[in-house]
């Protein structure tokens, strides 16, 4: 898990624009300059320009707006004469042979045998340079390298999901191999509990056989004692022939049933599977295949409702309906959702029945999946200023409780995308790293900065504003992209961005409810995908479940959740 805390953020440094005021330089400041007097040669900022107008009433200092009167910047000229070999030699010279910029070191090492090699000074000597066209060509290849770096962004991000689904499989592979094998077991344990019952039943056969044998015996011995005196000569004839019947008899079973003889019970384990299993170097074939990923068009494809259900999530230790304000659906099928009128993360399978909970102290506000076992919640209260993020990992349908991240600021939505924090306070978005930053803010209203998500390849921040009624997408520094708004987008509530990047948005007062489908870049409303027509409650957060093709909807101060199917 990212290890996340609080301190100034730094925005990186442009080398063109960021010249340092000369006189705050001079006191070991580093304050940006916005202005440069050619008379004096040195830059100020807005503070100390303002001494200086008052000592040269007559110098003419050129502002920001004029910076094609500024001169280079130290570092400019340090950055392009600077040797990219030798760093810390001056670029000199220029051969004609190889076309490469050289300073002495390169000259003396790789081209003293070539014949064209001059100074740059006399190489520059009646020739123009169009820098224009070079920083619209720079232009154009950025532009180029961004593409390829969020395609091989969303390449990562398109593995680790199909890393994430294998996984599921291997797992479900791995139960039903169990299940097959307590299935052999409880067949081998049953054919030993028979073979156990059919012998102590025979056992037990020959027991009562013994008992009975015995008794009568003793009765015959008895009564052979009782006539041996009396001269009865038919009662000694028949007792003698019953004896005689009856001792053949015995003998008779005595012989079948040794005394030697023990029975035991023995087991021989099948040798084929043990041997096969050893032989096995996996559960099956590791695989990669390389996909076309979605391009602009099918990022744009619009989802097809087909279906709903409906899934009661009410617990008998809930002390009021349930309110879901946020939904997060993790890799292997769980889902999450959070419900701020009982304070509580409720876990639910893969049928959206609840199997486990976690009562939060405070009031949760936000979800996010940060690993593929792991979620970030918002979490504000019990006291006013106490606002953190709890993280929570799913270990086998249990909620275990992790780190926590203070914040010094309300909490709302939240999200996640390579080591980077988002989160919300209703007016503003802020982002936590290794520091915080406050990217976005509109403090005109309440619920300015509502509910916010992330594109896959973290190049575009997806933030509602509910009661200006739109939807705005903000670049990774916070600069605002587009504003989106419509008539169909009012009182927005929840916003959340497909794995394949479809932007779905959800909110409405009764009686027009919606979820909508924007295109990515957020310009224009494909489709509404569902309206109270359709059934749709009061929506108050949204969630695309990958695994089932399904919308999930958790709805306000109502126990159920909705779920559409969509393709």
């Amino acid at each position: 898990m990212a290890s996340f805390s609080q301190s100034t953020f730094d925005k990186g440094s442009d080398m063109v624009l960021n010249v340092l005021c000369s006189t705050c330089e001079d006191k070991k400041l580093e304050i940006m300059a916005d202005f440069y007097c050619e008379s004096c040669w040195k830059f100020y900022c807005r503070k100390c320009i303002n001494m200086h107008r008052k000592l040269f009433t007559k110098h003419v200092p050129f502002g920001r707006g004029d910076m094609k009167n500024w001169p280079v910047a130290k570092k400019v000229e340090d950055f392009i004469l600077k040797c990219d070999v030798h760093k810390e030699e001056i670029l000199k010279m220029y051969c004609d042979e190889h076309s490469e910029l050289c300073c002495t070191n390169c000259a003396f090492l790789n081209h003293r045998l070539c014949q064209k090699v001059t100074l740059i000074s006399d190489k520059v000597k009646g020739q123009s340079t169009d820098l224009q066209k070079l920083s619209f060509s720079i232009k154009t290849i950025l532009e180029e390298i961004k593409k390829l770096q969020d395609n091989q962004e969303a390449s990562n991000q398109f593995v680790q999901s199909s890393f994430d689904e294998q996984l599921h499989t291997i797992q479900e592979t791995r139960q039903n191999i169990n299940s097959a094998l307590d299935t052999i077991e409880q067949k081998t344990l049953k054919e030993m509990k028979d073979t156990l019952t059919n012998l102590q039943a025979s056992s037990k056969s020959d027991v009562d056989k013994c008992i009975r044998l015995r008794d009568e015996l003793k009765q015959l011995r008895n009564a052979i004692q009782d006539i041996s005196d009396k001269s009865k000569l038919e009662l000694s004839f028949i007792a003698t022939t019953k004896c005689k019947d009856k001792i053949q008899h015995c003998e008779t079973f005595l012989k079948k049933n040794s005394l030697g003889n023990k029975v035991s019970i023995t087991f021989q384990p099948n040798q084929e599977i043990i041997q096969y299993l050893s032989k096995l170097s996996g559960l099956g074939q590791i695989e990669h295949s390389t996909h076309t990923l979605m391009g602009q068009d099918n990022l744009n494809k619009v989802l097809i409702v087909q279906g709903k259900s409906e899934h009661n999530l009410g617990m008998s230790s809930d002390s009021e309906v349930c309110n879901i304000c946020a939904i997060c659906v993790l890799p292997e099928g769980q889902v999450l959702v959070a419900d701020d009128n009982n304070n509580t993360i409720k876990l639910l399978d893969q049928q959206y029945q609840v199997v486990s909970h976690w009562s939060a102290t405070g009031t949760p506000a936000g979800m996010c999946e940060i690993t593929p076992s792991e979620v970030a919640v918002t979490v504000n209260g019990p006291d006013t200023n106490i606002h953190e993020v709890q993280f929570i990992t799913v270990n086998n349908r249990q909620l275990v409780m992790g780190k926590k991240l203070q914040l010094q600021h309300l909490c709302r939505s939240i999200a996640f995308h390579q080591d980077d924090l988002y989160i919300t306070s209703w007016t503003a978005l802020y982002k936590y790293t290794l520091s915080v930053s406050k990217m976005y803010d509109d403090t005109s209203g309440y619920e300015t900065v509502d509910s916010c998500a992330v594109s896959p390849t973290g190049d575009k921040l997806y933030i509602t504003n509910h009661s200006k009624h739109k939807l705005l997408i903000l670049a990774r520094d916070g600069s605002v992209l587009v504003t989106f708004s419509d008539p169909a987008l009012a009182w927005p509530t929840g916003v959340n961005v497909t794995p394949s990047g479809q932007v779905l948005v959800c909110g409405g007062q009764y009686p027009n409810f919606y979820i909508v489908q924007l295109d990515r870049e957020g310009r224009r409303k494909l489709a509404t995908l569902a309206t109270e027509k359709d059934g749709m409650g009061n929506p108050w957060s949204v969630c695309y479940n990958r695994h089932t093709a399904c919308i999930i909807v958790g709805l306000f101060n109502i126990n159920i959740i909705q779920v559409f199917k969509a393709q």
